[in-house]
C-alpha cells in the first residue's frame, strides 16, 4: 500500500533578544481617515517604532490593504502569504490582531499558513507569541471574542433599526421619489418639486389604465427625470406603483409603522393600482403555462387595458365555442373591458401555419439575425464600458460598508451615523448588483444558427403541428411564438428563434375572425 502522505514545515526557533529577524508589516484600514484612528500611516510609523525598538530586527518588506478583516480576499494579505511561502522575512508584525483577521475560521487558517513556512506572528500592541502554545491559544481566544463581538455589534444594528422604523424614521438609506427625508426628525417629509407627479404616476395608472412603459415614455417626453437625473423605465414606474411607502408606511424587516409620514396616495387609489397590476400580472404566469388546448393562452396582449387573453369557453347554437378574452373582460365583464373575443378555432391553426411559413423563410431569418447582431454588437460595446465601470463602483461600495461596521465595531463610530450609512450603501450595492446583471445578460452575444440548423426547426415544426399530441403543440407554439399583439384590425405574432427574438408582421386573423356572432356571446 501507499505510504501515507506527511506535511513537512520547517522548524521555527523561539525568539531571543539576541534573534535576527527579517520582519514584514501588514497594514490595513477599515474605514475612511475621518472616523478611523488605525489609519496606515499611523500603524506603520508605530509598528516602525517598535521594530526599531527591537535589537537585531529588520524591516524587509511592506504589506497594507483598504479592505474588512472579515474576509480574506485581500491583495496586500494574499502578497503577504506569497513572500512567506517564498521564505522572504521572518516575522508577520500586525499593530493589533483585528487588522489581521475578524474571523476565527480565517484566523486560524492564516496561522497555519504561517506556521507551516517558519513565520512567527506577532502584535505591537498586544502580549502573545505564537512560537509558544500558550501564545497560539491566546490568539484563538482573541480572535474568538473579536469575532463574537462583531456578531453582536450587528444585532445591536439591526434591532436600532426596528426601533427606528417602529418611531415612523426613515431608515432605507437614500431618499424615495417623491419625499425629502428631514435631517432632525429623520422622517419623510412630501419633495415639492415630486410629489405632484408620483400623484400624477397613480391616478393615471389608475384611471387610464395605461401602461407602466406609456407612462414612463410620457415622463420622459415631458422632460421629467429620476431622483439621479436618469429617464423613467417601466421597471421604476412598477416598483413605485406597488410601493407601500406612498401610502404613508415605513417598515424595516418584519416591522411595519402606518402614519408615519404624510401619504402622497389615498388607499383607494393604491389598491385599485394594485387589482389593475395583479390582473395583469397573473395571466401569464399562472395559466400559459397550463397543458390545454388553448396554444396561445397569455401571448395576446389586450389593446384596451394591457392584460393578457387567456382561453374560454361558451355552449350556443354549436356544441361549444372556444375563444380567447381578455382575462379582465373574463374576470369582471364588459365593465371590466371592452376588448373584443377572438375565435380560438380561426386563431390557432391560422397561428402555426403563420409560424411554418415563417421558418420557411430562411433567408429573411438570417438577414434578420445578422441585423440583429450588429445591433447588438454596437450595444455590448457599450455595455461593457458601464460594465467594468459598475464593478468597480460595487467593490468600492462594498468596501465602503465593510469599513463602517469595522468602525462602529472598534466604538469610533456612533450608532446612529453607522447604520445610516450602512443602509445607505447596502441600498446602492444593490443597485448596482441589478444593473450589473442587467448588463451582464446583455453583453452576451447570442451564436446565430445556420440555414441548415434553422430547416431542421422548420422540419420539426411542421411534424409536431401537423402529427403532435395536444401538449407538444402547445409547447411548441409557446416556445417559437414570444407574443401577439394588435395593430388595428391584424394579429401580429413576435416570433422568438435562437438567435433573438424579432417582429415579423403579417395578416393573421382578419377583422371578421375577432367577434364572431352568436346569441350567448
Amino acid at each position: 500500500m501507499p505510504s501515507k502522505r506527511t506535511k513537512r514545515t520547517r522548524r521555527r526557533e523561539p525568539i531571543t533578544p539576541d534573534t535576527r529577524l527579517r520582519v514584514a508589516l501588514y497594514t490595513r484600514r477599515s474605514t475612511d481617515d475621518e472616523h478611523q484612528p488605525y489609519t496606515i500611516e499611523a500603524q506603520t510609523d508605530r509598528l516602525t517604532a517598535y521594530v526599531t525598538s527591537q535589537p537585531g530586527w529588520q524591516i524587509v518588506a511592506r504589506f497594507t490593504d483598504d479592505a474588512s478583516g472579515a474576509t480574506m480576499n485581500r491583495p496586500g494579505l494574499t502578497d503577504a502569504l506569497n513572500a512567506a511561502r517564498n521564505g522572504e522575512y521572518d516575522l508577520l508584525l500586525v499593530y493589533r490582531l483585528d487588522r489581521f483577521s475578524r474571523r476565527i475560521r480565517d484566523l486560524a487558517t492564516l496561522m497555519d499558513d504561517l506556521e507551516d513556512v517558519s513565520v512567527h506572528f506577532r502584535s505591537a500592541t498586544e502580549p502573545f507569541d505564537t512560537a509558544s502554545a500558550a501564545g497560539r491559544l491566546f490568539v484563538q481566544m482573541l480572535g474568538a471574542f473579536a469575532e463574537f463581538e462583531r456578531e453582536v455589534i450587528i444585532d445591536r444594528v439591526i434591532a436600532g433599526m426596528e426601533r427606528k422604523a417602529g418611531n415612523g424614521e426613515w431608515t432605507h438609506g437614500p431618499r424615495p421619489y417623491g419625499y425629502l427625508i428631514d435631517p432632525e426628525t429623520h422622517r419623510l417629509l412630501p419633495h415639492p418639486d415630486e410629489h405632484h407627479v408620483v400623484r400624477s404616476i397613480f391616478t393615471t395608472y389608475a384611471r387610464t389604465r395605461m401602461g407602466t412603459r406609456a407612462i414612463a415614455d410620457r415622463l420622459n417626453a415631458q422632460g421629467v427625470r429620476t431622483k439621479h437625473g436618469k429617464p423613467f423605465s417601466g421597471h421604476t414606474i412598477n416598483a413605485m406603483l406597488s410601493n407601500r411607502l406612498y401610502l404613508g408606511e415605513t417598515f424595516f424587516r418584519d416591522v411595519v409603522t402606518p402614519d408615519a409620514h404624510e401619504p402622497l396616495i389615498d388607499p383607494d387609489t393604491f389598491e385599485e393600482c394594485q387589482r389593475i397590476l395583479t390582473a395583469r400580472g397573473q395571466p401569464g404566469s399562472s395559466r400559459a403555462s397550463s397543458n390545454s388546448s388553448y396554444f396561445l393562452t397569455g401571448l395576446i396582449t389586450c389593446p384596451e387595458c394591457g392584460s393578457k387573453f387567456i382561453g374560454a369557453s361558451a355552449t350556443g347554437k354549436l356544441p361549444r365555442y372556444r375563444y380567447y378574452t381578455c382575462f379582465s373582460r373574463t374576470r369582471y365583464g364588459r365593465a371590466g373591458c371592452q376588448a373584443p373575443r377572438i375565435d380560438a378555432d380561426l386563431l390557432d391553426p391560422a397561428a402555426a401555419e403563420a409560424l411554418v411559413a415563417f421558418f420557411a423563410r430562411t433567408d429573411l431569418i438570417t438577414t434578420a439575425i445578422a441585423n440583429q447582431h450588429r445591433l447588438r454588437a454596437e450595444e455590448i460595446a457599450q455595455h461593457t464600458a458601464e460594465l467594468d465601470s459598475l464593478t468597480g463602483r460595487a467593490a468600492a461600495t462594498q468596501a465602503a460598508i465593510d469599513r463602517y461596521l469595522t468602525a462602529f465595531e472598534n466604538g469610533t463610530l456612533d450608532e446612529t451615523t453607522c447604520g445610516r450609512r450602512v443602509t445607505d450603501l447596502t441600498t446602492q450595492l444593490d443597485q448596482l448588483h441589478q444593473r450589473r446583471a442587467e448588463l451582464t445578460e446583455a453583453t452576451v452575444l447570442p451564436r446565430a444558427p445556420d440555414a441548415a440548423e434553422i430547416e431542421r426547426i422548420h422540419r420539426h415544426l411542421t411534424d409536431v403541428l401537423n402529427s403532435g399530441t395536444l401538449g407538444q403543440r402547445k409547447a411548441v407554439m409557446e416556445t417559437h411564438i414570444a407574443e401577439i399583439r394588435f395593430d388595428g384590425d391584424r394579429l401580429v405574432p413576435i416570433y422568438r428563434i435562437p438567435a433573438d427574438a424579432f417582429r415579423a408582421r403579417g395578416q393573421v386573423v382578419g377583422r371578421t375572425g375577432l367577434e364572431p356572432v352568436t346569441d350567448r356571446l
